[in-house]
């Protein structure tokens, strides 16, 4: 595959905006799951499946970024490693906000884990929205052959 080429031009780019998507969707089921939870015995079980699942594909898109898409964005766009460095912050920062989510389901109510859940909502737009305005068009020309679902995770 070649630096340009059409067929993965729009396909990395697509693939990274699919992916926020459906990570959104999902945190959304999450905070619905949460929010029946606080009623209902069986609603917090699909609760504990929801959030972990959740947390477990937030966090397998950000090592997928990190292992694979951005040391290929590095290696064709040394300008951007600045760039990289803050989004890997912020995968950092994601990831300390997953773990305390984790902790609080054994523990904490429906609105407190809600409020972690908020606070992942908050960082990961923010984090989404700065990836795509720095990185779209970048990935509209990478050349990298591997699994979109390896890189970006299997959502």
């Amino acid at each position: 595959m070649t630096e340009g080429d059409p067929t993965r031009l729009v396909a990395w780019s697509q693939e990274l905006r699919t992916v926020h998507e459906r990570l959104r969707e999902a945190l959304q089921v999450t905070r619905d799951a949460v929010a029946a939870g606080e009623s209902a015995e069986p609603a917090a079980r699909e609760l504990l499946l929801y959030c972990r699942g959740f947390c477990r594909a937030l966090t397998d898109h950000h090592l997928g970024e990190d292992r694979l898409l951005f040391p290929a964005i590095a290696e064709a766009h040394p300008g951007l490693q600045e760039t990289l460095r803050y989004l890997m912050q912020d995968h950092s920062m994601i990831a300390y906000l997953v773990t305390a989510v984790q902790e609080a389901l054994g523990r904490a109510s429906g609105r407190e884990i809600d409020r972690h859940l908020e606070g992942i909502a908050a960082i990961m737009e923010s984090h989404f929205a700065y990836e795509e305005r720095q990185l779209l068009t970048v990935l509209d020309a990478l050349a990298l052959s591997a699994d979109p679902a390896t890189v970006l995770g299997p959502l």
